[in-house]
């Protein structure tokens, strides 16, 4: 048996090919279209059929919340690689949109004047054309009298031209191009007329008959009693199906294009049939950056050379001020640095200098005790202090079972062997109390005179030291 599944030089062919469509998917331009502020139910409904037209080149799923900002749009923007922005708001004048470049801008505002949705055009029509084939492509922009009127129509014809992929004439698929997209430009009122239309290409030169056999519903021929009778006659064909063809629609193709009949070098006509929605824009101003900025053109103020001038100058003396705060909080954060390094540095001098006088070694750096240690030392300072109270208050010492601490730390460091002589005490004159035992554990109250023993003995309430015995 043959080895089953891809070759090696296939998989890597396959991976190879895969790579460069998404590269040149990602070189493409994207858009996120989306409604903002308190738009209502029919002006979000125009955001999503334009939305319907930016396909597949857009985020069909958007969501947008209320809390989101245009800034929290712009940063998750450049990691998906999106382009532009198609934003639809109302006032409570007006509806505009706006043509966003990112991700410096300029930004473009237009007034809608007039809007009719999808399923308003779509319901006016006898017979439309509009399934999902459709949008598996973007569709082919045609842009109408955008002349030399202007510098402000020329950036409008580059903006809407950016917004869908360039397409290379010699090279391009018939087949993938079933939608288009038609913006005129009206000099004489300055408005935008946005239509959105199907294509569909028929063969041409053929008899009524014909053209109804190469429909893709087979006609009803129960009433005729040859096919002959279809062709010759065209029976069953109502007047309305005759399309009006001419030279300003028939064409020859240069490749096949599907459907019956479109073969190539054949004559053939395209016809289109409006989807929607449809749109009358009228250009309100345009900005340098994304949805703020200076206004470059504006329609309906106009400035005069010194208040440009003006207006020039104190965006330049902002954005001075904003440098100059920005240095001396620089500044400030630096000097602030420094003194901590300086006082780190006289600290460490310190240190050193007085473990210096102390004797130790200055060039070591003091690690500190440890934890231990430091429990240690201060369990012997309360156990000497304990010791000291017993002496005051007994008038002996303390025997070393009692602060094993503070004995070992009295204790001399002379040779081994010695033992200390604990000098005893003599009576007080005119005390009737017996002289305390010299040596061995003591017996009584005595015995419980030890830290736990007088832990206990101050927990029951009872006097420290121990009353004297007469």
């Amino acid at each position: 048996m043959g080895q089953s599944g891809r070759s090696r030089h296939q998989k890597r062919a396959r991976a190879q090919a895969h790579l460069r469509n998404l590269e040149a998917y990602a070189a493409q331009p994207h858009s996120f279209v989306f409604a903002r502020g308190r738009a209502g139910r029919s002006v979000r409904q125009l955001s999503l059929d334009l939305r319907r037209v930016m396909e597949p080149l857009t985020a069909t799923r958007l969501q947008i919340r209320k809390k989101n900002s245009l800034k929290d749009c712009v940063a998750v923007a450049g990691p998906l690689g999106v382009t532009h922005f198609l934003i639809v708001s109302r006032t409570e004048t007006n509806i505009y949109f706006k043509l966003m470049r990112l991700p410096g801008g300029p930004t473009l505002t237009f007034r809608i004047n007039k809007y009719t949705l999808v399923r308003d055009v779509v319901s006016s029509l006898r017979r439309h054309r509009m399934h999902e084939q459709q949008f598996a492509h973007p569709p082919l922009l045609v842009l109408n009298s955008f002349g030399p009127h202007g510098m402000h129509v020329k950036l409008m014809a580059t903006m809407f031209q950016n917004l869908f992929p360039s397409i290379n004439v010699h090279k391009v698929n018939l087949n993938t191009i079933k939608r288009c997209l038609l913006i005129n430009y009206n000099p004489d009122s300055q408005e935008l007329d946005f239509r959105h239309y199907s294509i569909k290409v028929v063969p041409v030169g053929a008899s009524r008959g014909m053209k109804k056999l190469l429909q893709e519903k087979f006609p009803n021929m129960s009433r005729l009693q040859d096919i002959s009778e279809l062709l010759a006659t065209g029976a069953g064909l109502s007047e309305s199906e005759a399309e009006p063809d001419g030279e300003h629609n028939i064409t020859e193709l240069p490749q096949a294009v599907a459907g019956r009949g479109n073969m190539r070098a054949q004559q053939s006509a395209v016809r289109l049939t409006e989807i929607g929605p449809r749109m009358t824009l009228q250009l309100i101003k345009i900005q340098e950056g994304v949805g703020e900025g200076s206004v470059l053109f504006h329609s309906f103020v106009h400035k005069t050379e010194e208040e440009l001038q003006a207006i020039l100058a104190a965006k330049e003396e902002k954005l001075r001020l904003k440098a100059q705060r920005q240095d001396q909080q620089a500044q400030n954060i630096q000097r602030k640095r420094e003194q901590r390094e300086a006082h780190k540095k006289k600290s460490l001098a310190g240190m050193k200098r007085a473990r210096a006088e102390a004797g130790g070694d200055s060039d070591a750096e003091d690690p500190g005790a440890p934890p231990e240690a430091e429990g240690t030392s201060l369990r012997e300072e309360e156990e000497e202090d304990e010791a000291e109270y017993f002496r005051q208050a007994v008038g002996e010492e303390p025997d070393e079972d009692m602060f094993p601490e503070a004995a070992r730390r009295r204790r001399p460091s002379g040779p081994p062997g010695k033992k200390r002589r604990v000098k005893e005490r003599k009576p007080d004159r005119g005390s009737d109390r017996r002289p305390p035992k010299a040596k061995g554990r003591p017996s009584g109250a005595q015995a419980k005179m030890g830290p736990r023993g007088a832990a206990r003995d101050r927990g029951r309430g009872r006097p420290w030291p121990p009353k004297k015995v007469a």
